[in-house]
């Protein structure tokens, strides 16, 4: 029996660890690659953007031969996830980078047709009314958060009302609207008529000093940036 010392298990434990977020793992098979080219894909995803083409590192850190991390290299680039580009580095100097740029393209694709299927099942039009208020196509990221309200059976009625509410003051922002829904949510504002009932207070303490819990005082939101 072979024993590894203390200090050899805590220095292999300390290697670092390949994070793959959920969404990735849930949409691989749609990808249409097998599982070690999967792997292999998110040890690329996981070392980040101007990713430097280094194959003795890679086979270094997966431990795999040098003929293997070029099968795979040629594998992801002729199913359009990766590309080797000859770029100019930090120093200026001509270096091969990997670029991620196909793959993030691809899994946007995905994102975008399982919200345009939620949207379809479920009758939502809320995608197309934030599009319209903000008179631009909502990104990846935006889309999943608007699924996620649509997902946690947010009132969509009410949803509408934040958004009106962020148009009514000027912003198109969707964090904007996610603080509206959050601050409603911890008033117990659960829909319109929460929402008017709320209004019509607030428009009472602005109008006259009585004394009218200090919670239904319009709030300032948060300035952020899109």
């Amino acid at each position: 029996m072979v024993f590894i010392k203390g200090s050899k298990l805590i220095s292999l434990f300390k290697q670092g660890n390949l994070v793959i977020p959920l969404f990735m793992l849930q949409s691989y098979k749609k990808l249409n690659l097998k599982l070690g080219e999967f792997i292999f894909l998110m040890y690329l995803y996981g070392l980040g953007d101007n990713l430097i083409f280094n194959p003795a590192k890679f086979c270094s850190d997966l431990n795999i031969e040098l003929t293997e991390v070029m099968e795979y290299i040629s594998i992801l680039t002729e199913k359009k996830f990766i590309r080797v580009e000859v770029l100019k580095n930090d120093k200026g100097l001509m270096e091969e980078f990997v670029l991620l740029d196909d793959f993030y393209n691809k899994l946007s694709l995905i994102m975008m047709e399982e919200v345009n299927q939620c949207s379809k099942s479920d009758g939502s039009n809320i995608f197309e009314i934030v599009e319209k208020e903000f008179g631009r196509t909502l990104s990846p990221i935006e889309y999943e958060i608007i699924k996620a309200w649509l997902d946690g059976d947010m009132n969509e009625d009410l949803i509408k009302e934040a958004i009106k509410e962020a148009t009514f003051n000027g912003v198109s922002n969707l964090r904007y609207i996610d603080k509206i829904l959050y601050e409603w949510g911890k008033l117990g504002i659960k829909n319109v008529a929460d929402v008017e009932n709320h209004r019509k207070k607030r428009n009472k303490v602005k109008n006259d000093d009585s004394d009218v819990d200090l919670d239904i005082v319009e709030w300032n939101w948060f300035d952020e940036d899109e």
